[in-house]
């Protein structure tokens, strides 16, 4: 015999004894240990099921609650008691009772023979340990423990919290390198006993009883001091999530656990009936003699611990809903917002739609309704065009709409009038091309046949509204692409910027525009801001409008498309 089994037990009491009865008919010894939190009777019944092997033996019980120096005493005298009983054994495998075999016994034994000397052990200085979670990574060795982190967290946490403030720090044994690393290890019976023969041990266990889970630090520190060749790398496949909590592998895994190559796995769930039988019965396994490699399915634990965490972006649902800002994007997709071109351009929706090929809609937060391309009321996901259902929840609105139309460019009008809270989460989406046309509003005031103080009024109003978009517009917080004209110099040369947004929008192939937007007569409107300024009003966001003639639309060359007045 070369190996011997460490196993640490304290539930599932019926898969340990499957466990331990794989190991033993492979000719391997086995020491358990039994948290000593488990009822006698429960301890009791699997030592009377296993009493015919005798090489299953069971060692002095001890309280291991996690974190705490329970772990590391007992895997201190299961392995005293494994190497003092089977003088044969020369590698000691250190697993737990939720820990399955994924390859015949015989392989390991062959793999490690043919490595006398090799102590597979993960192992590294905090400085270079990314996996760490929750902080306290070289403090879990200066600091003191006396409370658990997870019965008595808030006792803890002030402990800690105690200690840094007075600038309290425990001194590390001379010769001593603090190393990290998996709890599931595999020794060579000459690293192994000279920890537990030590004559420091007693120093060693004095000062590793107060570090924080020692279980990942006790062998892995003292290791480098005795072992000739380290491997620092484990034979058992132990994946963790992004909470530093192991990943449970259930029936659906089991073909994923047979590319790893690795010899053991855990954390497997106790009812995985299809893994148990697959693994431990059947006897014609092919000996596959690869290198374990648990880097064949690190990307897709990646992938897995990516989309737990960030989940697809512009998607939002009730078991990840994310705190404001830590979306993974607002939106699924790209869509375009046009503030100022519909009131300045006849037909501009229709325009735009033949130009793009994109489905543009009116004012989606328009006050009365949302105006769906075509009128619609209700489209893709029984989108409502209700302004109450909109309102209740402006910014999951909007995700809807493009997570539901995912693959087809949005294209959508916004204005003053509009519902203001949008803005906002609309300015910081990296996936929103915003355009704005500054004081376009002011042409269907100028085209109304309201009394003019009325207009007056309204104007006022209307730009101090949209004054207000520009500022969030233009604060440093946005992700938005956001172009901004003023309505005077958009005029002057309307092709250059329409040209820029419809290649953005990019739905058609690339090429000059063969079409332009009619513009709405503006005759006369550079006197009626003349009028409003000499009302007591100052319209400033149209830009330097003369007051006559009104503008006029050149053309460069023949080539080029121009604008056609109303």
């Amino acid at each position: 015999m070369s190996v011997g089994i460490i196993m640490l037990v304290h539930t599932a009491f019926n898969r340990a004894e499957d466990v331990a009865r794989h190991w033993a008919r492979g000719g391997c010894p086995v020491v358990i240990h039994v948290d000593n939190a488990v009822p006698r009777a429960h301890f009791e019944d699997l030592r009377q099921r296993l009493a015919d092997f005798p090489d299953v033996l069971f060692s002095k019980r001890h309280r291991c609650e996690w974190g705490t120096w329970g772990l590391v005493a007992a895997t201190q005298d299961a392995a005293e008691l494994l190497l003092k009983s089977f003088k044969d054994v020369r590698h000691v495998y250190l697993a737990s009772g939720a820990c399955l075999p994924l390859r015949p016994v015989e392989e390991l034994t062959s793999y490690l023979a043919e490595r006398p000397r090799t102590d597979f052990i993960e192992s590294a200085t905090t400085a270079d340990v990314p996996w760490t979670v929750g902080g306290l990574e070289h403090e879990r060795f200066t600091l003191h423990f006396p409370f658990s982190w997870r019965n008595s967290r808030f006792l803890f946490d002030k402990f800690v919290e105690l200690q840094r403030r007075v600038g309290y720090k425990r001194h590390i044994p001379k010769g001593i390198t603090p190393h990290m690393g998996s709890q599931w290890w595999c020794l060579t019976r000459q690293t192994l006993s000279a920890i537990l023969d030590d004559p420091e041990r007693p120093r060693h266990d004095a000062y590793f009883k107060h570090v924080w889970i020692p279980d990942e630090s006790y062998f892995q520190t003292l290791a480098r001091l005795y072992s000739t060749q380290v491997e620092s790398r484990s034979l058992t496949l132990s994946k963790f999530d992004f909470q530093g909590k192991p990943h449970i592998f259930y029936d659906d895994h089991l073909q994923l656990l047979r590319r790893s190559d690795c010899f053991v796995a855990r954390k497997i769930w106790p009812h995985a009936d299809r893994l148990y039988n697959a693994f431990l019965t059947d006897p014609n396994r092919v000996m596959s003699r690869q290198e374990p490699n648990p880097g064949k399915i690190d990307r897709i634990f990646a992938k897995a611990v990516d989309r737990r965490t960030r989940g697809r972006p512009g998607l939002y649902m009730q078991s990840r809903y994310p705190n404001e800002g830590w979306e993974n994007g607002v939106t699924a997709g790209k869509y375009s917002v046009f503030q100022g071109f519909s009131e300045l351009f006849v037909c501009f929706e229709q325009w735009l739609a033949r130009a793009t090929a994109a489905q543009v809609h009116g004012h989606l937060y328009a006050p009365k309704r949302a105006e769906f391309t075509s009128g619609q009321t209700l489209i893709n996901g029984a989108l409502s065009d209700n302004a109450a259902l909109r309102d209740a929840n402006p910014k999951a609105f909007l995700t809807n709409l493009v997570w539901n139309t995912r693959g087809e460019r949005q294209c959508f009008q916004y204005g003053p009038y509009d519902n203001p809270k949008i803005l906002s989460p609309m300015s910081r989406d990296p996936n929103a091309q915003i355009s704005v046309i500054s004081g376009a509003w002011a042409v269907p005031l100028f085209k109304s046949n309201s009394n003019f103080s009325d207009i007056r009024a309204e104007a006022a109003r209307l730009q101090k509204i949209e004054s207000r978009m520009l500022d969030i517009l233009r604060s440093p917080e946005i992700k938005a692409r956001i172009r901004i004209w003023s309505m005077a110099e958009f005029i002057e040369n309307p092709m250059e910027p329409l040209q820029i947004i419809i290649d953005e929008i990019g739905q058609k192939s690339l090429r000059r525009l063969a079409e332009a937007p009619t513009l709405e007569d503006l005759t006369g409107f550079g006197q009626f801001l003349q009028n409003l300024k000499n009302q007591g009003m100052h319209p400033y966001l149209m830009g330097d409008f003369p007051v006559d003639p009104s503008p006029r639309n050149t053309r460069s060359g023949g080539r080029k498309p121009y604008l056609v007045k109303k």
